[in-house]
């Protein structure tokens, strides 16, 4: 059934503008654009801002303070936790410890992250970066640079010629970029 409304694109497009109108009311996200989808399974906060085209996978959570650029994809199970206890209250167990001040968390645009990777609150992850699939993010990342591992360190880059990176980057400055979107992965 699924295979067959695809084949039907602009059907499959309704849908899922319909599902999405449904999830921003339900979860009362009044700061995410149209375009925004969040797939089942989401926890996000009420104050999450998202961009054009934002893609959030399967089973993701975010902490509050949340915000993501235009077209930033996260996979599925992607957290963004921690700096939500005091541990360094001698005398006072931890559970009552009480909660630091929420530090904002910031995608900026074009970031992928990849399934499984945990992002600690209050980092910043640079234009255009890539999250290795099961990375632990305890720094900012730097535009387009790949990291990966536990914990996270830079492995790569995403456009190492600077003419490639000065050409995406006039797109990101651009006009929306409206294009076909990737069709879900089946079995």
């Amino acid at each position: 059934m699924i295979r067959r409304l695809l084949g039907r694109r602009s059907l499959f497009l309704f849908l899922r503008g319909r599902l999405m109108a449904w999830r921003r009311w339900r979860f009362g996200l009044n700061h995410v654009a149209p375009s925004f989808y969040m797939g089942a399974g989401c926890t996000v906060d009420v104050d999450l801002i998202a961009g054009e085209y934002s893609f959030i996978n399967r089973r993701c959570m975010l902490q509050a303070k949340v915000r993501l650029g235009r077209y930033v994809m996260f996979g599925p199970e992607v957290a963004v936790v921690g700096g939500d206890h005091r541990p360094n209250l001698p005398g006072v167990p931890n559970v009552f410890s009480g909660r630091p001040e929420v530090l904002e968390t910031v995608f900026e645009d074009d970031c992928w992250i990849g399934h499984g990777a945990i992002i600690m609150q209050g980092v910043r992850v640079g234009r255009g970066a890539i999250v290795a699939a099961g990375a632990v993010v305890v720094r900012d990342v730097p535009p387009y640079e790949i990291h990966g591992g536990v914990p996270a360190r830079k492995i790569g880059e995403r456009f190492p010629d600077s003419a490639d990176r000065a050409k995406h980057d006039a797109m990101l400055d651009g006009p929306l970029y409206r294009g076909d979107l990737a069709k879900p992965q089946l079995g």
